[in-house]
């Protein structure tokens, strides 16, 4: 039991998503400190699905179409927000050569947000934990605290990778204006594809 939950999760932290996307966007734009507080910041935006899943609340997200829509919209509208703050160099991404690392709480913050403005992360959690918690269990919610510290820690280890990585790379992307102008677009329209992505999907 286990060692399938630790496989399904390492599958679901590794699989590109928003928070990935965004870490590797602040690691390349920003460097290494900066990456891990965006890391740090995706990875608390686990903790009110995680919280929702435990206590239920889940399932009402699920089956209230307009709680939702309303959710899923604030995440689709925030997305867009974040693909033209790329492209005006307003937001917490900034692809600069020279070292800016801007504050560290506000990229945090915009990793929180990222996450906690997803619908369906709530709703994967809610189907997702209880498959590892035999029927059996003693104390099933000191297991699911325990199963969602172990999904957290590896989510932080494997974004924290992510974005050392971006860092480590980050001097020889953004030495020409060329380079530069690419990222900017290619990570503008990985955010607009997220944010269709989540237009379209249904509760």
């Amino acid at each position: 039991m286990w060692a399938e939950f630790l496989i399904t999760s390492l599958i679901v932290v590794i699989a590109p998503g928003t928070g990935v996307i965004y870490t590797i966007g602040v690691g390349l734009g920003r460097g290494g400190a900066a990456s891990i507080a965006a890391a740090a910041g995706c990875t608390c935006g686990i903790i009110p699905h995680m919280a929702a899943a435990i206590a239920g609340l889940a399932a009402v997200l699920q089956t209230s179409a307009v709680l939702f829509q309303s959710f899923k919209w604030a995440g689709v509208l925030y997305l867009l927000y974040l693909a033209w703050s790329i492209l005006k160099e307003g937001g917490p991404i900034q692809f600069k050569p020279e070292s800016d690392t801007g504050s560290f709480r506000r990229i945090a913050v915009t990793g929180f947000l990222i996450n906690i403005l997803n619908p369906k992360l709530s709703i994967f959690f809610l189907a997702f934990l209880p498959q590892f918690i035999p029927a059996e269990t003693a104390s099933p919610l000191t297991r699911m605290l325990i199963l969602s510290g172990i999904f957290m820690a590896m989510t932080f280890a494997v974004f924290v990778c992510y974005g050392a990585f971006a860092s480590k790379v980050r001097g020889y992307v953004l030495r020409t204006p060329a380079a530069v102008t690419w990222l900017k677009r290619s990570f503008c329209a990985a955010f607009v594809a997220l944010s269709a992505r989540l237009a379209f999907q249904a509760a």
